[in-house]
């Protein structure tokens, strides 16, 4: 079974995916998750600081989930493919230093990428990693749009 550090060298950064922010979704998303009035009701945004309709913090957040489960699965089976075991990754240990540096609005495509800070061997957990990686997205004018640090336990 090959490492996340065997198959992405540590500052290689890798882009993951993309997803356009409707409207719709941004509403649908608010009114479940972030009931603000500025990614609730179009004309409440407008007349708000952003001047239109955008995503909440978290929507952007789970954007970069999404992205990244998609791509780590299509990862394991292009692998496979080559006859190579990929890692197998556990949860995240937490994040640090979110931030959401400009507002997504309705009709953004924002393309997420990953990229490996490092990696270590626990220790106490023999055959277990943790590795720290910077996740990031920008939108469709190349700006960045989130940026945050996490880590990802990796196990055999």
């Amino acid at each position: 079974m090959m490492t996340l550090e065997e198959l992405y060298a540590a500052g290689r950064k890798t882009v993951i995916g993309s997803l356009t922010f409707t409207a719709d979704d941004i509403i649908r998303f608010a009114r479940d998750f972030d009931p603000q009035p500025f990614h609730l009701d179009e004309e409440e945004a407008r007349r708000s600081l952003f001047g239109g309709l955008c995503a909440s913090g978290w929507h952007t957040s789970a954007g970069w989930m999404k992205c990244f489960v998609r791509f780590w699965t299509d990862e394991v089976r292009r692998l496979a493919a080559e006859g190579l075991h990929a890692p197998r990754l556990g949860p995240a240990t937490g994040f640090r230093e979110l931030k959401w540096l400009k507002p997504v609005y309705a009709g953004d495509t924002v393309a997420y990428a990953v990229t490996l800070l490092s990696s270590r061997t626990l220790a106490s957990r023999p055959g277990w990693r943790i590795n720290a990686i910077l996740c990031e997205g920008e939108n469709q004018h190349g700006e960045p749009v989130i940026r945050f640090e996490s880590k990802v336990i990796e196990f055999t």
